[in-house]
């Protein structure tokens, strides 16, 4: 196992210095998906929310929440991204619904964390629309999937 770089030499926590790092195009890509009811899923596919729509409102969640990772995520760097790209997925037999998040910038640190937060926000918010018809929903397999740029180059999820 690699060396956490979150921690100094005393073992305290710490931001990373990054500031001699090489700037790459540096992208990730995350998913995860929100299991529900049957009923509650026919909400969602037809728009019938009570709430409105509700992959719209998550779609504006998940960008959200990828430009604000590191107001949440303490050792984070803020991050200038270039580019977040949220796309759902519904799994009509599993009665659930996928997202999946591309985050991009050019810097000198990765957006793993961006996409990672990204889906969360947007399937938490998925939750907040429905839970009035689905308190028992389940957020799941969140992963990063894909991540390119850096020193440690193109990694993609084996299984």
């Amino acid at each position: 196992m690699s060396e956490l770089t979150h921690f100094d030499q005393q073992g305290h926590a710490h931001m990373v210095d990054v500031s001699s790092k090489q700037a790459t195009v540096r992208v990730a890509v995350a998913q995860g998906r929100i299991v529900m009811q049957p009923a509650t899923f026919a909400l969602v596919k037809e728009g019938k929310a009570g709430k409105g729509d509700v992959l719209g409102v998550a779609r504006i969640a998940a960008i959200q929440g990828a430009k604000r990772t590191a107001d949440l995520i303490p050792l984070c760097h803020p991050l200038a991204l270039s580019r977040v790209a949220v796309e759902f997925e519904l799994d009509e037999p599993g009665c659930a619904v996928v997202c999946r998040v591309t985050v991009q910038t050019v810097g000198v640190t990765g957006v793993e964390m961006e996409a990672l937060t990204a889906v969360q926000v947007g399937l938490l918010t998925i939750y907040d629309m429905c839970k009035a018809a689905d308190k028992g929903m389940v957020i799941t397999d969140v992963a990063l999937l894909e991540k390119q740029g850096g020193k440690s180059g193109h990694w993609v999820r084996s299984a």
